[in-house]
């Protein structure tokens, strides 16, 4: 027998025979804006990845803020850390499911390009500034950075994802409206794919469990504090139980990772039993569907918003993280009506889209991109002058 490399046909064809009747297949893309000839090694979604990992916005990730403020600890996670444990959590999932991995990672490698230096704080403080020019969120600017703003290519602005990872990334969009393609017609969707839902679940279980490691790894929250919680007690039980001898740091890692595999597990069957009572056959009957697919059971899904409510109550509103958040709300004002007062500061690149897209949306762009450091040395050479 001769030896050949897979090319893009024969990738298409493992995904007919092997993936689920609902999941979306690569050769059943709505295709690009912006017509590509395909890749004769890589299918659309693996395309797609590539071009997320290589953009600037996802390097960037790297100094921005998950929780704590970027370079309080070298363990505590960023951004770009916790969107490689998003992609891991949705892979395994997606696997489990038998859909389509690539698609559910490149939408979770692409889910928070979009976020502004210090986080949430710095998204609901852009929010405050744009609130008379269209309003800030970091899902919708996830989406502008890969339509508009990374300039990486010849012949289009953005990454020209395929209309899958766009879908997927329009997390809190009320309707889907795929455009006209030759291998779809135009349709407009109550809900997304399964992948996407898939990469949104992931976000939120990912996010819980790991900054709660890191609450506990800075000192801010106690396991005291966690033992009204249902979820941490069930864990930490069957820990102790299965390792009665762990204890310290290590103990308090395998309940984290047990509390993070609990949901998956829980989230898997109830996904595949929901799925198969409703005997959905194509990646559209997902889509037209009056509900989500993806969920955990009723009795798990209560117990992670117990904890999300401990998190919020007990760590984002702690004061070692609100304070310096607050702080860093100032800086992004600053900088923000520096640059509105200074628009040559923005560059070449910028300077050329004020026209197009106004002044206040401009600079919200060149603001939202930043990283934690580089925002404040901008502020640092603002306030030095």
């Amino acid at each position: 027998m001769t030896w050949s490399p897979t090319d893009r046909a024969s990738l298409e064809d493992i995904e007919k025979r092997t993936l689920s009747t609902f999941a979306q297949l690569s050769s059943e893309s709505a295709g690009r804006k912006n017509p590509e000839p395909s890749h004769p090694f890589r299918t659309g979604y693996q395309r797609d990845r590539a071009r997320i990992i290589h953009s600037q916005a996802f390097r960037r990730l790297e100094y921005k803020t998950q929780v704590f403020l970027n370079g309080t600890g070298d363990h505590l996670r960023t951004r770009l850390t916790h969107t490689i444990e998003v992609s891991s959590v949705s892979r395994t999932i997606a696997n489990a499911l038998g859909v389509n991995q690539d698609l559910t990672e490149s939408i979770a490698l692409a889910h928070d390009l979009g976020h502004p230096p210090f986080g949430h704080a710095g998204e609901k403080k852009l929010n405050e500034i744009m609130k008379n020019h269209g309003g800030f969120e970091h899902n919708q600017q996830s989406l502008r950075t890969v339509e508009v703003l990374e300039i990486l290519y010849p012949d289009f602005d953005g990454l020209n994802l395929t209309y899958e990872v766009l879908e997927g990334l329009m997390k809190h969009s009320g309707s889907f409206c795929r455009p006209k393609s030759i291998a779809k017609s135009e349709e407009t969707f109550l809900n997304p794919s399964v992948e996407a839902q898939i990469a949104n679940v992931a976000d939120e279980i990912t996010y819980y469990a790991h900054d709660l490691d890191d609450g506990l790894d800075f000192n801010l929250i106690n396991e005291k504090e966690l033992l009204e919680l249902d979820i941490w007690q069930r864990c930490a039980s069957f820990v102790d139980k299965n390792y009665p001898c762990l204890e310290g740091k290590r103990r308090r890692s395998y309940i984290i990772r047990n509390l993070l595999d609990f949901q998956v597990a829980d989230l898997i069957d109830s996904s595949t039993d929901y799925i198969s009572k409703n005997g959905f056959q194509s990646s559209d009957d997902i889509r037209r569907h009056s509900e989500k697919v993806i969920r955990n059971s009723k009795n798990v899904a209560v117990s992670s918003n117990d904890l999300r409510v401990f998190l919020f109550k007990n760590l984002y509103h702690h004061k070692d993280v609100s304070t310096p958040n607050l702080r860093g709300e100032h800086i992004i004002s600053e900088v923000f009506d520096s640059l509105i007062k200074n628009p040559s500061l923005l560059g070449e690149t910028s300077n050329k889209r004020i026209e197009n897209y106004g002044l206040h949306r401009t600079v919200c762009d060149y603001v939202a991109g930043m990283t934690d450091r580089y925002v404040m040395e901008k502020y640092d050479s603002i306030t030095n002058q």
